[in-house]
């Protein structure tokens, strides 16, 4: 058995990946941490998880954990995973880190985004960006798996082939995307309190997301040239789920068979990722589950493709990636724990 750490195991990213450990049958969950429910049972902190997992959250002790782990979840806010993880790195653990700390190739890029120096730029350099489907090889060869963001992985999968294959124009990328309110994380901010949300949709941090870096590095990586993206985030009434349009002018004439023979090829063989033909994605298709639906339409008036593409936020967004990662990294089927359809309703 696998022995697993959650480190920040009582935030919503946190808590959804203990909940899909406790179903994974090659994982032993040895810790909780959390530095706001220190000594409080976690089922006692959520429910739902009574007569399933009881164990009591500690607080942060490198020592303990690496004794008690092989590996451990970073479920810990920005900024905060780059000073904890070195100690937990240097003592052998793997560690899959859910913020945005250990994501990027370059050390300049993160400061710029984030406002701050990167306390560890080494380690840094030893990451691998956790976009399963696209970086699967070198996730098995590291220790140190940053997972991705919620809105770039449901923006990066739908666009990465059509640049990759060269057949869309790299400058006039616009994706807008919608978020359930669960993104924010579990915050008692007024913005995201339940009347702030309910029958309301808002844009925010048009231009200034951190998430536009992300998506950017692997665009760019994918086009073998500098890719600058429009990134417009949305907050809408939901629980969970995203869904994102992405619009790009195509190079050339393509019909929609060609297109769709295209993203079948280059996923060819990827579970999660479902190719829809005649539908577009739907964020109830994909709630509860780890799949990522993609469709597509041709506007033939402006020669441009269309793309949308559906996630659980909490999931492919976060906890069932992160899980994704484990099962890579210790030679594990991918769907190992994460083989369960959406919940639809």
């Amino acid at each position: 058995m696998i022995r697993v750490g959650v480190l920040g195991a009582t935030g919503y990213a946190g808590i959804e990946t203990v909940r899909l450990l406790c179903g994974h049958p090659e994982v032993e969950i040895t810790r909780v941490v959390s530095k706001s429910f220190v000594g409080k049972k976690i089922s006692e902190v959520y429910p739902s998880l009574t007569n399933v997992l009881d164990l009591v959250c500690c607080d942060l002790d490198p020592e303990d954990i690496a004794a008690a782990c092989d590996v451990v979840f970073t479920a810990l806010p920005h900024g905060a995973s780059k000073t904890v993880i070195p100690d937990l790195y240097e003592r052998g653990l793997t560690v899959i880190d859910l913020s945005g700390d250990f994501r990027y190739n370059s050390v300049e890029v993160y400061e710029k985004w984030y406002g701050e120096p990167h306390s560890a730029p080494e380690l840094l350099k030893q990451s691998v960006y956790g976009l399963c489907e696209l970086h699967r090889d070198q996730i098995k060869g590291t220790r140190l798996i940053g997972n991705p963001g919620c809105y770039t992985t449901c923006s990066i999968l739908p666009l990465y082939p059509l640049l990759k294959k060269g057949i869309v124009d790299t400058k006039n990328i616009i994706i807008d995307a919608k978020s359930g309110v669960s993104g924010a994380g579990r915050s008692t901010n007024l913005d995201i309190s339940f009347c702030e949300c309910t029958e309301n949709m808002k844009a925010y941090k048009i231009a200034t997301h951190r998430h536009t870096s992300e998506i950017e590095q692997e665009l760019s990586e994918a086009a073998g040239t500098d890719v600058m993206v429009s990134f417009t985030p949305h907050l809408i009434p939901l629980k969970r789920g995203i869904l994102s349009t992405c619009y790009a002018n195509l190079l050339g004439e393509h019909t929609y068979e060609e297109i769709l023979a295209l993203y079948r090829e280059f996923y060819k063989g990827e579970h999660f990722i479902r190719i829809m033909d005649g539908i577009l994605p739907e964020t109830n298709h994909v709630a509860g589950s780890n799949f990522v639906d993609i469709g597509f339409r041709i506007d033939e008036r402006l020669n441009r493709i269309v793309v949308v593409s559906a996630i659980d936020n909490l999931i492919k967004g976060a906890a069932g990636q992160a899980v994704q990662n484990l099962n890579i990294r210790f030679g594990l089927p991918e769907t190992t724990g994460l083989s369960n359809a959406g919940y639809y309703l």
